[in-house]
């Protein structure tokens, strides 16, 4: 098998830098007082003002002062972390929920930028701009034909608030070129991606991540839930590394009765902070399941352990992440920023569930490796726990401490999507984009469609499945697919359900064969 392959992603216009976001656990927010008169402290501040001045050629210095940053944070934990300011804007924009822009999904595709679908109610829809037109010009400035990169473009889209923005668009299917006017305005970039009942009174909450409106979003989804009758609630955190702490116990806060702990935090000092349940909560009493897997963190496993500790629910799915250091943010004037650990918070039963990180960040980051390698992610036996480290919860079961949330219903990792290839296809985003390609070849065929007939077309036939082997073929993974061929014909029929008919079509289909869901139905 070649090893230089390439995928396209589908190039969301607010992308998340997952890589600093997974913990990204910021819940003291207040302004630091640092005092720096030590002479050892100065001495960066001197070797740098000293290079400026005197050195014989000329250098910059900014990115020495990056590298020696982000070299002495490596000597701290993994979570402590330098923010370029290149990356900072947008992780900023994704954790306050909501950016200044168009609205629309894209990809640049061939040398176009490719519209994929526009947001809700944002400016390109309002302006009437369609699933797989291409953006040929914003105001004056050329955009296809120049092979920009994808983060290139989103200075072309992005502005102030209520500026006006002329777009020349080339639509496909009318083989048309159009000009339209629009205003930029404020676009919600959603952190709950779906509010839907499953089964009769089972509702289903998926948390992509923690940003300032989340607990918003997921009140919003489980009164609309309440009100079509649920009793039973499953909330996936599955893949979500985390975000802010007190929009996770604000939500755990709605499941729990007053006066119940939900998490606390202890600093070097010895300072204890403790969040408790207040008396608002709108889903107390009824059954309460929270999905994890080995990539949910930080907030992720807050919530978990809130509802595990309480005695209050079921957690499903495999061994969390093991995150349980908490962050503080200090911003540069540059833009850049420093994510700081400064504390480590502690389940309601006082698990520490903070995984070890001795061996350093790139050991840290692989522990994936070693759960596929031990067995764990195929069976519950063989998650190694801390004997020493046991905690009860005030109805007797016990806990482990020390390396994430071991799950009251543990359930394996399907073994078809086991390879580390498939499993990269499945998040990369490539089966949405040749998706998209077959789309845009006949989208007015494909829109007059009902789901049954896509059905037989799309799912119930071999024929894009063979066409998908090929286009990963020409992109230099030449494999043979039949192992996987039943998992990757179902992700690419609802790859079309989305791209189709949307998010709600397209989860209702996609939960049908989530072996954890499967799980809980079960029960």
């Amino acid at each position: 098998m070649k090893n230089n392959f390439k995928f396209f992603p589908l190039f969301i216009f607010m992308s998340i830098a997952v890589g600093v976001i997974i913990g990204g656990l910021l819940n003291f927010p207040e302004t630091i007082a640092i005092n720096t008169k030590n002479a050892h402290k100065n001495k960066l501040n001197r070797l740098i003002a000293f290079i400026d001045s005197e050195y014989v050629d000329v250098v910059d210095t900014d990115s020495i002062v990056d590298l020696a940053v982000g070299n002495i944070l490596d000597k701290l934990d993994p979570h402590s972390v330098y923010i370029p300011k290149e990356e900072q804007n947008s992780i900023a924009e994704s954790m306050r929920g909501d950016f200044v822009g168009v609205g629309i999904n894209f990809y640049m595709y061939n040398d176009s930028l490719a519209v994929i679908n526009t947001i809700e109610n944002g400016p390109s829809q309002k302006a009437g701009i369609l699933a797989g037109d291409r953006i040929l010009y914003a105001g004056k400035s050329k955009i296809f034909g120049r092979k920009l990169p994808s983060d290139s473009l989103y200075r072309y889209l992005k502005g102030a608030e209520n500026s006006d923005l002329r777009l020349t668009i080339f639509r496909k299917s009318q083989g048309k070129t159009l000009n339209l006017n629009l205003k930029r305005a404020v676009v919600p970039i959603k952190s709950v991606d779906i509010g839907l009942l499953i089964a009769p009174k089972t509702g289903y909450i998926k948390i992509n991540r923690f940003a300032e409106t989340t607990y918003d979003e997921f009140l919003s989804a489980l009164l609309d839930l309440k009100k079509q009758g649920m009793q039973t609630l499953l909330i996936d955190v599955r893949e979500n590394g985390g975000g802010y702490m007190e929009q996770a116990t604000a939500i755990a806060d709605e499941l729990l009765t007053k006066g119940e702990l939900v998490v606390f935090t202890k600093n070097k000092k010895g300072r204890i902070d403790r969040s408790f349940a207040t008396e608002k909560g709108n889903f107390e009493t009824g059954n309460v399941y929270v999905l994890i897997n080995e990539n949910s963190a930080s907030a992720s496993e807050i919530l978990a352990g809130a509802v595990q500790d309480n005695d209050r629910g079921t957690i499903v799915g495999r061994r969390s992440f093991g995150k349980g250091l908490v962050q503080r943010e200090m911003n540069f004037d540059d833009g850049s920023a420093v994510r700081l650990t400064i504390a480590r918070y502690y389940t309601p039963t006082g698990r520490s569930i903070q995984k070890p990180y001795k061996e350093g960040s790139e050991a840290y980051y692989k522990a994936f490796d070693k759960r596929f390698a031990s067995g764990e992610l195929f069976s519950r036996d063989s998650i190694k726990i801390n004997d020493s480290l046991k905690f009860k919860t005030p109805k007797g079961k016990l806990l482990y401490g020390g390396g994430g949330i071991v799950p009251d219903l543990f359930v394996a990792l399907n073994p078809k999507t086991n390879s580390e290839v498939v499993s990269y296809i499945l998040q990369s985003g490539t089966i949405g984009f040749f998706v998209f390609e077959q789309l845009d070849k006949n989208r007015k065929m494909f829109e007059k469609l009902q789901i049954a007939d896509l059905q037989v077309k799309v799912n119930d036939s071999d024929y894009y499945f063979i066409k998908f082997q090929k286009h990963l073929a020409k992109n230099g993974l030449n494999m043979n697919w039949n192992e996987s061929k039943q998992l990757l014909k179902n992700e690419i029929y609802a790859e079309f359900l989305k791209q189709l008919y949307g998010k709600k079509i397209y989860f209702e289909h996609i939960l049908k064969s989530d072996d954890v869901i499967r799980a809980i139905l079960k029960k």
